[in-house]
């Protein structure tokens, strides 16, 4: 490796997160239990130190039954996932936490049905996704207890739009050869809400029991915690998936109000007939999204998702 020059060193990637103890592997085999210290390097300011995906190098500090080390530089990025945090609330005083580095496509998993399907937290990946130039689909799970055609129906937006639509069935296998087939041979970021099934399609994948699963809440029908840390874990066809803690609501991180309106690729046309060029699609007159919502020619619930998006982005340059 470039940046192997002692037998007591190597580079690695960190397949799992826990408690401040990283689980990272080496390209030439083996794996190694490690912990940071206060002398860390990062190549990734404002962020994360270290996350699932990271590239890292690694000092080892000895171990019989297993080995271990310390982790002293966090490599640059390709890609990330992450999430905003309250610098006020988080001891490490980070901007965004990253939840997965390093991936080359986002998997966002929902449910048809138990929890409902929830197209707000599909357009908000997916406005992440358009910001990131990062490929992406959507597996619809336990489509074996769903109303086919109505959830068909409800998605059809997004095939138009040219996304990939995966559905699947945890519970009978539907559309599970399908999925591995898309996910052959790269490094796949699952995540979406607690208890659409993330976990258990991912024991599928993977081909053994390597997660633990939950039942939904029944009372509240929004899910419980399952997935602790987020987890790493190679596919029989070659790639990997990584599975990442339930979020209850993903925040954009760097996402305006002044440039979400290029991330729905939909308005984009539209957009080039608004008598405005700072138009924000909200109250301007002569709005050239507004008027394609109107004419049906933009999904109406595309739209709102965008109001609410919006409205919930500080007032950033």
């Amino acid at each position: 490796m470039s940046r192997q020059h002692k037998r007591h060193e190597f580079e690695g990637v960190v397949t799992e997160a826990r408690g401040g103890m990283y689980l990272v592997e080496r390209a030439t085999g083996g794996r190694c239990l490690c912990t940071t210290f206060r002398g860390t390097k990062t190549e990734n300011a404002g962020t994360s130190l270290v996350a699932v995906g990271d590239r890292v190098a690694v000092t080892m500090t000895g171990g019989s039954e297993v080995m271990k080390g310390v982790i002293t530089l966090v490599l640059r990025r390709r890609t990330a996932l992450m999430r905003k945090r309250e610098v006020r609330r988080n001891r490490s005083k980070e901007k965004t936490q990253v939840i997965a580095a390093n991936i080359d496509q986002l998997a966002v998993a929902v449910s048809a049905l138990q929890p409902p399907l929830n197209r707000r937290l599909i357009d908000r990946y997916l406005v992440f996704a358009e910001s990131e130039q990062m490929p992406v689909m959507v597996i619809i799970n336990k489509m074996d207890i769903a109303d086919r055609e109505s959830i068909e129906g409800q998605m059809a937006i997004y095939r138009n739009l040219g996304y990939s639509i995966c559905y699947v069935s945890a519970e009978d296998g539907e559309g599970i050869t399908a999925l591995r087939k898309k996910l052959a041979g790269k490094v796949s970021a699952f995540s979406g809400h607690s208890g659409v099934g993330k976990s258990t399609l991912i024991n599928l994948l993977v081909g053994e029991e390597k997660l633990k699963t939950a039942d939904v809440s029944a009372w509240s029908l929004k899910g419980m915690h399952t997935t602790a840390n987020a987890v790493m874990l190679a596919l029989p066809e070659g790639g990997y998936v990584i599975d990442t803690p339930g979020i209850r609501e993903f925040n954009l991180s760097d996402i305006t109000k002044h440039n979400l309106r290029f991330y729905f690729p939909e308005f984009l046309k539209p957009m080039q007939h608004c008598a405005f060029s700072s138009c924000s699609h909200t109250v301007e007159p002569d709005c050239g999204v507004i008027l394609a919502v109107d004419n049906g020619e933009i999904d109406r619930g595309r739209y709102e998702s965008y109001l609410t998006i919006l409205a919930s982005l500080d007032e950033r340059a």
